[in-house]
């Protein structure tokens, strides 16, 4: 049974709400989702299920909406994207803390990055359904502008490292 990686959009942030794990295992498992295993507190949440990514996607950004009054946007991911992410991450000499990865619904057009503002030097590199931005100053202050980002959500590169290493955790003990 594959091994599912959502990330949560706008959940503890300050956006859609807050949303204690512990709920979130609750309603995964609710939705018969197996194994569900939930990583720090900005939704981040893997399981294992039969049904295909989309549905997935589908059945949780649903189950979220009546819980919490509006969809949150859930983004889908396996084992193998994750690590494909990480070691296809650019801007190699980046503290990977300061490199974050933005998950997105869908593959960006080709022209995302053209609305992009970087007053403190930030840079954006396009890679099908994510975004890599590197912040050279953290992320905390920046004034960066980039329209694209909005539908999605962020991740560091040492959550999606550790993200990706629990699925295989997961995955090796079928």
């Amino acid at each position: 049974m594959p091994v599912y990686i959502a990330l949560l959009r706008a959940i503890n942030v300050g956006g859609t709400g807050s949303l204690p794990m512990a709920e979130l295992k609750v309603i995964c498992e609710g939705l018969g989702f197996t194994d569900v295993k939930t990583y720090i507190q900005s939704g981040n949440v893997l399981f294992r299920s039969d049904e295909t990514e989309k549905a997935v996607a589908e059945k949780l950004d649903a189950a979220l909406g009546q819980k919490m009054g509006k969809r949150p946007g859930v983004m889908v991911r396996s084992r193998k994207e994750l690590e494909a992410i990480a070691a296809n991450a650019p801007f190699v000499d980046a503290k990977p803390n300061f490199l974050l990865v933005t998950f997105l619904p869908e593959k960006a057009s080709g022209d995302a990055l053209d609305k992009m503002v970087a007053p403190n030097g930030e840079e954006a590199k396009l890679a099908g359904r994510e975004i890599y931005v590197y912040y050279p100053n953290g992320s905390g202050r920046s004034k960066l502008k980039l329209p694209a980002l909005k539908s999605g959500t962020s991740r560091n590169l040492n959550t999606v490292r550790k993200l990706a290493e629990m699925a295989a955790d997961m995955e090796d003990k079928i």
